[in-house]
């Protein structure tokens, strides 16, 4: 294959297509750009020559630089359709590192978006203990403290589940920045595992679902650690 080097205009992508082949291309819509979770995914697609992301967000000085010569900037509120619907055009996968008391008005407002666009893959995250699947002290101390936060993410689940497109959902365990990559899943009706997984870990698992969009289709899945079992992560 001619090695074909990919810069961030719409000339360069058009070149790209013509010479890998445009079933190799793949668009990717990340929602929540500036997230955290998002910088990793971000990093771990830039050199995915077969990779086209846009990176969609409120507040885009938030987005890590340098920007990656296989990206493009929007600044945006999923809440406005129009804005929203606009930048899912010729979208293959969605992935929503949105949060917020509001946040299941955002993921109907992304659900909306993507069938009116005929897209339909969405990887959405969420948060452990949505369900009170997390067994033990663990779990009575993580409803103690953001019980009543999950209400709107759990409706969130709820709408994606029930949206007909092909989702997966991420439910991690209270998140670290910790240089690693280590992570066992859970099904949606298992107890949860362990007590904190690295952001990148996280991104890790995102990444692979882009990569091979197949995987996970209509699972919610949680996400952790291995061997961090305990009443409380390990830094509070």
């Amino acid at each position: 294959m001619k090695h074909i080097q990919i810069r961030n205009s719409d000339m360069a992508w058009h070149i790209a297509a013509n010479n890998l082949g445009k079933s190799f291309m793949k668009n990717v819509l990340i929602l929540g750009a500036g997230g955290q979770i998002a910088r990793h995914v971000i990093n771990q697609l830039a050199d995915k020559q077969t990779i086209k992301q846009t990176l969609f967000a409120r507040q885009p000085a938030k987005i890590h630089k340098p920007y990656p010569t296989n990206s493009k900037i929007i600044m945006g509120d999923v809440l406005n359709h129009a804005a929203l619907k606009q930048a899912m055009q010729g979208q293959d996968v969605v992935y929503a590192n949105l949060t917020g008391e509001d946040l299941d008005i955002q993921a109907n407002s992304v659900i909306a978006a993507m069938k009116a666009c005929d897209v339909k893959r969405l990887i959405f995250v969420l948060s452990l203990g949505i369900y009170d699947e997390v067994p033990g002290k663990f779990g009575e101390w993580n409803n103690a403290v953001i019980c009543e936060p999950l209400k709107p993410f759990r409706r969130a689940a709820d709408a994606i589940e029930a949206s007909g497109l092909e989702y997966t959902i991420l439910r991690p365990a209270w998140l670290t920045d910790e240089d690693i990559i280590d992570y066992e899943l859970t099904s949606r009706n298992e107890p949860f595992k362990g007590t904190i997984v690295s952001r990148k870990s996280v991104a890790a698992l995102i990444t692979d679902i882009i990569d091979k969009p197949e995987k996970h289709i209509g699972e919610n899945i949680g996400i952790n650690q291995p061997g961090t079992d305990g009443d409380k992560p390990f830094f509070m």
